[in-house]
């Protein structure tokens, strides 16, 4: 009796049966899953990128889409049908004005200090705003920066990318959009985000929608 050959042996399943496996995998993770992790839990031999391409054209115009968040990849609902999904996503927790703010500066001009962020909006920072937003994991720290201290900066997660449906930060709000959905001040300056003028009290300010941030 022959013996099978050996690349046989690890040759990988047909392109259709890798994307069962992939959609599989991101249908049961809670998170975005990365193409090296999804590459690591499938046979030898299986091309996940390509096997996302497809899977993505399937998908192309259902109520479900596969899309980018970051470097990974994650099944959520199409962005036209999010309002049959109000009563599943509605947020208990609310955001200040201030870490509304600071969490739009980091956005926009990340990498960024807090002595950066405390120029661009004109006042303080309070420890609490910055805490705030790391639980959440909407932020987190990044690489030091060459200057005199060494401090730190802070980055935006993909966490936040995934809330907002957004692939990478450049897909952030422009100027225009911004100041027509009332969330820019026109009379600042392009560098400035709004602030109140008084300084970071958390406790003192009225809680706001987290999802307020954008136009979502």
């Amino acid at each position: 009796m022959a013996e099978p050959d050996k690349e046989s042996l690890f040759e990988a399943p047909p392109m259709g049966e890798q994307e069962r496996m992939v959609e599989a995998i991101l249908f049961a993770s809670a998170e975005p899953v990365g193409v090296a992790e999804l590459n690591a839990r499938m046979p030898h031999g299986c091309d996940a990128a390509e096997a996302l391409a497809h899977l993505r054209r399937r998908y192309d115009g259902r109520g479900v889409q596969l899309v980018r968040v970051g470097d990974a990849y994650a099944l959520r609902t199409a962005p036209d049908l999010g309002f049959l999904m109000q009563k599943e996503t509605v947020e208990t927790r609310k955001l200040s004005r201030a870490a509304i703010e600071t969490l739009a500066i980091i956005a926009y001009h990340q990498p960024v200090t807090r002595a950066e962020i405390e120029e661009i909006r004109g006042v303080s920072v309070s420890r609490g705003t910055v805490d705030q937003l790391l639980e959440l994991e909407w932020i987190k720290f990044g690489r030091r920066k060459m200057t005199p201290g060494r401090p730190v900066t802070y980055v935006v997660t993909d966490e936040f990318l995934d809330h907002f449906g957004l692939e990478s930060a450049r897909d952030l709000p422009g100027l225009k959009e911004l100041r027509a959905a009332g969330l820019l001040d026109s009379r600042r300056p392009p560098g400035g985000l709004p602030g109140s003028g008084d300084e970071d009290e958390d406790d003192g300010e009225a809680p706001e929608d987290q999802g307020e941030m954008f136009d979502t």
